[in-house]
């Protein structure tokens, strides 16, 4: 969806299931969003659809790797965009705040990243996520290590620990 509770409703209008693309800051600012999207597939009369996540990351070894990986590019993207898109330009402190748990980069090891997958996704209702990694400047090395980890043991342990709240709920 497009940042707007005009194409939260949109969204629900066609009975489509949402997007919700966390750039920046913290996850819950789009919970709204997600109350706005059921509320409007009832009026509507729609089926309830899932809602997703969206944001950006990387994945490495450790959580010093992938830091170290990712900071400088992303740096430069968002650097870039910000005239263009009104962003401000990141500093390590602000960086920093975003790769944690507050935040909306998911960057670190398997283990940090699926613990904040697991934690945030129930914050607006969702069940699915969708990694975006991959930014101007990484090597190819770094980008195929990143789908492997996320395939083989993100995504697993976010299952795993997203069956461990409901069987503690």
């Amino acid at each position: 969806m497009g940042g707007s509770p005009e194409s939260v409703i949109r969204t629900a209008h066609y009975g489509f299931s949402l997007m919700l693309a966390v750039i920046g800051g913290p996850v819950a600012r789009f919970a709204p969003y997600a109350e706005l999207f059921h509320k409007a597939l009832e009026q509507f009369g729609r089926d309830p659809q899932p809602i997703g996540l969206h944001s950006p990351g990387h994945v490495a070894a450790t959580d010093e790797q992938a830091r170290a990986e990712f900071w400088p590019h992303y740096r430069d993207m968002i650097t870039k965009v910000s005239a263009t898109r009104g962003f401000a330009i990141p500093t390590e402190a602000s960086f920093e705040r975003e790769i944690g748990p507050g935040g909306s980069l998911y960057v670190g090891s398997p283990e940090t990243v699926a613990a904040k997958i697991a934690a945030n996704l129930p914050v607006v209702g969702a069940n699915r996520f969708d990694l975006k990694y991959g930014i101007p400047g990484m090597t190819d090395e770094s980008l195929l290590t990143a789908i492997r980890l996320y395939g083989e043991q993100v995504v697993p342990r976010v299952r795993e620990l997203l069956a461990e709240r409901r069987a503690a709920a």
